[in-house]
């Protein structure tokens, strides 16, 4: 129970933090200028790269030798398996990328603001799934308050990058004809599968515990997946990207420090 209320409480906080960036709408009708929405994504990126290594892949690699496995193995099985599982939903969910005329996934005759709110929600799954399980892992080490603020960090972390991403969800709506008032509902949303994967995936952890180094590396796989399917390309597009790698370097050495600073 102590795992769910963490893994709830954290996620919540990231949810919080999109619903608090999708209420822009309220503020601006504008649309985030291109370079802004780069140096977001790159952001976005550097965050995610460095929670995976840190908050999720070293820690999968600890768990698994002191419970005397050879450490590689689970952090590199539950790796591919979580690229699979994210190219598997790329494949299958109707999806379209900001920026983009043709959508991703299976066919469909969807709203383009519906392929849109797809898009974002299809990468907060992997964010909520590595929130959940660090809270978990910090429920497992009740003594620890190294992993307590480990998991707190990667909230944190993860929970800057959602702001400027409600914000790019909701914007684009409210420019695609949206009232402000749904703009800003399924802005909230789309943050919305952060708390209901990241309290399910703590759900297996504690009924199954011998693989939470699986599923800490699994959603580490996935991340990276996001990363670079998703959000360095589109923080590269055009041209004069500077602004998407100097985004990608702010946001890894933030999540680094938080990281190491705190945990």
């Amino acid at each position: 129970m102590q795992m769910i209320l963490w893994a709830a409480g954290g996620t919540g906080f990231t949810f919080l933090m999109t619903t608090a960036g999708a209420a822009l709408v309220f503020l601006f009708r504008q649309k985030i200028s291109d370079m802004i929405q780069k140096i977001l994504l790159g952001f976005a990126a550097g965050v995610m790269i460095a929670a995976s290594v840190w908050s999720l892949l070293i820690p999968a690699i600890e768990e698994a030798e002191q419970a005397g496995w050879i450490g590689w193995i689970p952090a590199a099985g539950g790796f591919v398996l979580g690229v699979a599982f994210l190219m598997l939903l790329d494949s299958l969910l109707p999806h379209l990328h900001s920026g983009m005329s043709k959508s991703e996934g299976v066919e469909t005759t969807w709203r383009r603001t519906t392929l849109l709110l797809f898009a974002v929600t299809l990468h907060n799954i992997p964010e909520g799934m590595a929130v959940g399980l660090s809270f978990a892992l910090a429920a497992q080490h009740e003594n620890s308050a190294t992993a307590l603020t480990a998991a707190m960090a990667l909230a944190l972390g993860i929970g800057i990058q959602n702001f400027p991403e409600g914000a790019a969800i909701s914007l684009p709506l409210r420019q695609e004809g949206l009232s402000a008032g749904r703009s800003f509902f399924y802005g909230s949303m789309s943050g919305f599968v952060e708390p209901v994967f990241g309290i399910l995936v703590v759900l297996i952890a504690g009924v199954i515990q011998p693989l939470m180094p699986w599923l800490l590396s699994f959603a580490a796989g996935a991340m990276l997946y996001v990363v670079a399917e998703e959000l360095i390309p589109a923080a590269r597009l055009g041209t004069h990207s500077n602004g998407g790698t100097l985004g990608v370097m702010a946001g890894f050495l933030l999540m680094m420090i938080l990281d190491v600073a705190l945990g």
